[in-house]
C-alpha cells in the first residue's frame, strides 16, 4: 500500500461540506473478468481507445493479475464468531509467495466485508514457511463476502486482488445507509471536509472528536494517524488510501484531522471505513459516499491516472 492510492468523495446529503451538487445515477464500469454482452445488431462496435484497460479499474475487482492469485483454501463456509480463513497468493509459476515487502507495518493486509458492507474487517494474516495465510474472522452475519488480500511480493508490484466467500446461514441483507457528513462510533464523532470530482485529485480532511472537543493525541496505526479503505457500491471497486504526513516527521498533527490527497474513477455510491486508534482502543467509523459526475470532457483531454493502489 502506498499513500498516492486514492479513494472517492462526497455529494448529496455532504453537499454543504463539500460544495458538490447532487447528480442521480453513475457510469460504473463493468468487471473486467465479466465484459458486458454485445448485440451487433443492435450497437456499432466501440473503438478500442474508448474501453479501459484492465490497470485503471479500481484494485480488488480480479483474483488474478500481473500473474498473481489469491487462492482461498474454501470459497464456502458456515457463520460464526470465529471462522479460520486460509489463503495463499500464488505467484506466475503458480507456486506460494512466501517472501512479501513489508508496506505500513504489515507484509499483507486483509479486508473482508459482506456485500452490502455489513461485517467490515481490517486483519493481518499469519504465514507460515509453505506460504498460507491464516486468520479467524468474524463471520457472525451469513451472506457473500468479498476479501481483498493487499501485498507486494518480493520482485513484484503492489497489488490488491479480491476472491468472494460465501458464508452459509440467514442472510438478512441491508440496504445502504444514507449518506451523511458524520459518523459516530465508540462516544466519537468524524466530521468530513473536502470537495471531490471524479478523475482530479484532491484534498480531505476526516476529522475526531469526542465529547464536541477535538482530539489532538490520535495515536499512530500501520505508521499512520488514519487508515481509510473506501468500496464502490457497484460492484465492491476497492480504493485503499493513506494520510498525507506521518507520525514524527515533525510536521503531521495527532489529530483532529486526518488529510488525505484522493481520487475517485467515477461517479457512484461508496462506503468508507476509517481505522483510527486513541487511548490503545482501535475503531472504525463508517460513511456512505455518493459521488456526483465531474464535467463532460473536452476535446482529446488525457484519460484518468489508474484508480489502483493503496
Amino acid at each position: 500500500m502506498n499513500a498516492s492510492s486514492k479513494f472517492a468523495g462526497f455529494a448529496l446529503g455532504l453537499a454543504a461540506v463539500f460544495g458538490i451538487a447532487l447528480a442521480t445515477g453513475a457510469a460504473i464500469g463493468p468487471d473486467p473478468a465479466e465484459p458486458a454482452a454485445h448485440d451487433s445488431n443492435t450497437h456499432a462496435a466501440a473503438p478500442a481507445t474508448s474501453r479501459p484497460s484492465p490497470e485503471e479499474y479500481p484494485a480488488g475487482l480480479m483474483a488474478t493479475q500481473n500473474g498473481y492469485t489469491l487462492r482461498l483454501d474454501t470459497a464456502q463456509t458456515t457463520a460464526a464468531a470465529k471462522v479460520p480463513l486460509r489463503f495463499r497468493i500464488l505467484n506466475p509459476a503458480g507456486t506460494p509467495v512466501t517472501r512479501y515487502v513489508r508496506s505500513h507495518d504489515k507484509d499483507l493486509h486483509l479486508i473482508a466485508v459482506r456485500r452490502d458492507m455489513v461485517g467490515f474487517q481490517h486483519v493481518h494474516p499469519t504465514l507460515d514457511q509453505a506460504g498460507t495465510w491464516s486468520v479467524p474472522l468474524d463471520l457472525t452475519h451469513a451472506g457473500d463476502y468479498r476479501v481483498f488480500a493487499d501485498f507486494t511480493a518480493e520482485g513484484g508490484d503492489n497489488l490488491t486482488l479480491g476472491a468472494d466467500l460465501r458464508v452459509a446461514g440467514t442472510y438478512d441483507a441491508q440496504p445502504l445507509p444514507a449518506p451523511v457528513a458524520t459518523s459516530t462510533v465508540g462516544g466519537y464523532t468524524v466530521t468530513s471536509s473536502g470537495a471531490v470530482t471524479p478523475g482530479q485529485t484532491a484534498t480531505v480532511t476526516l476529522s475526531v472528536s469526542r465529547d464536541g472537543k477535538p482530539v489532538t493525541d490520535l495515536q499512530p496505526y500501520l505508521g499512520a494517524y488514519g487508515h481509510l479503505v473506501a468500496l464502490r457500491a457497484a460492484d465492491l471497486g476497492y480504493l485503499h488510501v493513506h494520510p498525507e504526513g506521518h507520525p514524527g516527521d515533525g510536521t503531521t498533527p495527532a489529530g483532529p484531522g486526518i488529510t488525505f490527497a484522493v481520487t475517485v474513477p467515477s461517479a457512484g455510491d461508496y462506503r468508507l471505513f476509517l481505522d483510527f486508534q486513541h487511548e490503545g482502543v482501535l475503531r472504525t467509523a463508517e460513511f456512505t459516499l455518493a459521488v456526483a459526475p465531474g464535467p463532460a470532457p473536452t476535446g482529446n483531454a488525457p484519460a484518468p491516472e489508474p484508480a489502483h493502489g493503496h
